[in-house]
């Protein structure tokens, strides 16, 4: 079973992806936790994916991803609904600060208050000679949680944090790769983080999954030059430390806000 993949846990398909804005040229969705962006054969026995299942809530309209999350990662998704979108889009984002992006993780241990991350990356299928590309990320610890219970024979309790990040550059895994760096690595994560450890907060958490939520991405409208600031809906709130899900917000068809909303309170059970 991969730690990765919250299939065990997935409710049935819903008819349609929540929308959280979009105009004749952009939309942005919820993408769900455990869906792929598109097909790939990496992943040949899945049957979800954001960009199929969007062209057919659009009546047959196209739809263009110009970035990527993690099959395990929850939250806002930006596509172009043409191809001259997707171009602009795309120069923006590979562009170093023209796209803002905030995220959401749960980690291991009590991270710092703040940290700046400055280490280059190789990429997952590079051949080791291949030179390691610049990666930043900004984190900034939002919340510490320390739950009375062992989950290693070596410490008496069992401790993690909430992390907000924000990557400056657009690294594969970036984040995950970072806060393993840090020896942080996110709660969930099959291939950066701890497999037993994982699995202990699998089972105390309700649901096996990667505790990562892009909540936020802001950037100027390619066309009309307007700030366009684009949110999941769920944010913390530090007094009294709990999460709060925007009343505009779309109904939260996967579970996947309502999911993070419980974390505070399963963290602090004995």
């Amino acid at each position: 079973m991969n730690d990765d993949d919250p299939t065990t846990d997935a409710p049935p398909m819903p008819v349609s992806l929540p929308v959280l804005w979009q105009d004749e040229h952009l939309i942005a969705i919820h993408k769900p936790a455990g869906w792929l962006v598109h097909r790939t054969g990496l992943d040949a026995g899945e049957t979800r994916f954001v960009v199929q299942t969007l062209r057919d809530q659009l009546g047959g309209a196209h739809v263009h991803p110009v970035h990527r999350l993690d099959k395990g990662t929850c939250g806002v998704l930006l596509l172009a609904r043409h191809p001259e979108a997707a171009r602009r889009l795309g120069q923006a984002f590979m562009a170093t600060g023209e796209v803002r992006k905030r995220y959401l993780a749960l980690v291991r241990g009590w991270s710092p208050a703040e940290a700046w991350v400055d280490h280059a990356l190789r990429p997952d299928d590079a051949p080791p000679d291949a030179p390691a590309q610049p990666a930043q990320t900004r984190l900034r610890r939002l919340a510490s949680f320390e739950r009375m219970e062992s989950s290693d024979g070596r410490f008496p309790t069992t401790r993690v944090s909430l992390v907000e990040a924000e990557p400056l550059t657009g690294r594969r895994h970036q984040i995950r790769r970072h806060l393993k760096h840090l020896a942080h690595p996110i709660i969930g994560d099959a291939t950066h983080g701890k497999g037993p450890l994982n699995r202990w907060w699998a089972e105390r958490l309700g649901r096996q999954r990667l505790w990562l939520h892009a909540q936020a991405l802001e950037l100027t409208h390619p066309f009309t030059q307007e700030p366009l600031r684009l949110h999941s809906g769920l944010g913390w709130n530090a007094q009294p430390g709990t999460f709060a899900v925007n009343a505009d917000a779309p109904a939260d068809t996967f579970g996947d806000l309502s999911g993070w909303c419980r974390l505070p309170a399963q963290l602090s059970a004995r």
